[in-house]
């Protein structure tokens, strides 16, 4: 007698972009660096059916500030969009999905901020999509890690991208 294995889907995160490097599109655009600051197209599939937004954070482990740096931090991405389109990130223009809101990096700003490690070095970057229960309440201005432990406690599951840059 046959059996059928049931295969479950697990909620994946995925990039038409990047892959194992970031490229010079990606990389950011400031003192020491001389990227085109693009954040990369990403999508994902597989997420909780009870999910009621979705938020995408890309964090650099290996900054050298004893907690990482966060490059980017969007949330409240609508639960019927599973993608953010190549630049979505980006400073100068609102590219992101209506109701989505980009918060706060470390640096500073509000939009993608590309990788930027000190030459020679070696920086893993997470790229990390939440499936969250609910839309989290953020003050658009509130840091990074304020963000991020509003985006922790109210996770179902998240999927991840480990990409490498190199300055």
């Amino acid at each position: 007698m046959e059996t059928q294995a049931t295969v479950t889907q697990t909620f994946t995160l995925r990039s038409k972009e990047v892959g194992g490097q970031f490229t010079q599109k990606q990389f950011g655009n400031g003192p020491g660096c001389s990227g085109e600051n693009i954040s990369p197209e990403l999508h994902w599939e597989n997420a909780p059916s009870e999910t009621k937004a979705f938020a995408v954070t890309m964090h650099d482990v290996d900054a050298p500030t004893g907690s990482g740096l966060w490059h980017w931090v969007v949330y409240n991405i609508p639960p019927s969009i599973t993608s953010l389109a190549s630049d979505a990130g980006s400073l100068s223009e609102n590219n992101l999905p209506e109701g989505a809101v980009g918060g706060l990096s470390d640096i500073g700003v509000k939009g993608y901020f590309g990788p930027c490690p000190p030459a020679g070095e070696l920086h893993r970057y997470i790229i990390t999509v939440h499936a969250l229960k609910e839309p989290i309440a953020a003050n658009e201005n509130a840091s990074a890690a304020l963000t991020g432990f509003m985006l922790t406690m109210n996770t179902l599951a998240k999927a991840s991208l480990l990409v490498y840059g190199q300055g």
